[in-house]
């Protein structure tokens, strides 16, 4: 496999990521357990949104790209469309406080609803158990 297609493949993975961090508490209403791995997911986004860190995805597909002999993100449909969704010239550190901030209300809002959907059901359930007289 090309360097390039390596590259491109990472941008997609990493949109895929981000997507799952942002969004990924939906799936978790559907398939709780799929908190083990959506929790800490949401946890490495927020930190690195807050704290300003550059995220290990972004070198590695630097050194592919450069390893190809491209000295930027031009060209493919991948370059050209979700680049600039994932590396936006114009972001300011505020707005990655902001997305941060997203990133973790969005979350807390879908565990908070899974949790209260759970305690509501587990409350129903025991309701509906019919008492034993001993």
């Amino acid at each position: 496999m090309s360097d390039r297609l390596l590259a491109d493949a990472l941008v997609l993975v990493h949109l895929l990521f981000i997507v799952f961090v942002v969004l990924g508490g939906v799936l978790v209403l559907r398939w709780p357990r799929l908190a083990l791995a959506h929790l800490p997911a949401v946890c490495w986004g927020a930190l690195v949104e807050l704290t300003g860190r550059e995220c290990p995805l972004t070198p590695l597909e630097n050194r592919w790209r450069q390893a190809a002999g491209e000295a930027g993100y031009r060209g493919s449909f991948i370059e050209h469309y979700l680049l600039p969704i994932i590396y936006p010239a114009e972001l300011t550190r505020s707005m990655q406080f902001t997305l941060g901030a997203v990133v973790i209300v969005v979350n807390c809002s879908l565990y908070g609803w899974l949790v209260y959907r759970g305690h509501t059901r587990s409350k129903q359930t025991s309701g509906l158990r019919p008492e034993r007289r001993t």
